[in-house]
């Protein structure tokens, strides 16, 4: 335990850094999974075609892939961005997908009554959509959102093998450096990515009670 406690502070940065790709990448996989997920629902052929081809092409890619296609690709078309955000990118084109398809089941369970009611009054689809559907689709969808989070949080770990010093990172350099304590090393920093997801859960499990109760 001492290795870890000597390297307190590096590890938490690290963790700090894994916290920060998680969050970021989770509020742009949420909006970008939402809005194909209204694509895969909508009324127009073109909009289906799109968000159908886009689940179909990332959720059948593996992940690391994806990374190699940002990290590479990016820079022959002259786009440069950091590599926290090259992460980001990456992280949120993947997670999307599956964002996108917990959103078009919650979407699906919905009651088509619903819908129809908001047309009844004069609501287009969009609005009927933002304003009745996708409220209720939610509250279906708090699990399901809460495992693809969870999967998020330890995809994460894959940026340490682009240079980032996040957890994964760190851990691999204290292993290398202090070969001697590899299992408490490795134990310590794993438990680090299950308080992460301890606390996923926890408020997923918080949220879907209040949802209930709210119904």
């Amino acid at each position: 335990m001492d290795t870890l406690w000597d390297s307190r502070q590096v590890v938490l940065a690290a963790f700090g850094q894994t916290l920060g790709l998680l969050v970021v990448a989770g509020l742009g996989a949420l909006v970008l999974g939402t809005i194909l997920g209204a694509f895969r629902v909508s009324a127009v052929p073109a909009l289906r075609a799109v968000g159908t081809a886009y689940v179909t092409v990332f959720r059948n890619t593996p992940l690391l892939v994806v990374f190699l296609l940002i990290y590479y690709g990016l820079p022959e078309l002259e786009v440069r961005p950091p590599q926290f955000w090259r992460a980001t990118i990456a992280l949120v084109l993947y997670t999307a997908a599956f964002i996108c398809e917990a959103v078009r089941s919650g979407v699906n369970a919905v009651d088509s009554g619903q819908a129809e009611a908001a047309r009844s009054i004069g609501m287009g689809f969009g609005q009927s959509l933002r304003l009745v559907v996708l409220p209720q689709a939610f509250r279906a969808v708090v699990p399901p959102l809460a495992n693809v989070l969870i999967a998020l949080a330890k995809n994460t770990s894959l940026v340490a093998g682009f240079g980032i010093a996040d957890a994964t990172f760190r851990m691999r350099g204290l292993i290398n450096n202090n070969p001697g304590d590899v299992y408490v090393i490795f134990v310590g920093i794993a438990l680090g990515y299950v308080l992460i997801v301890a606390v996923i859960a926890f408020i997923a499990r918080g949220l879907e009670r209040q949802l209930a109760v709210a119904r």
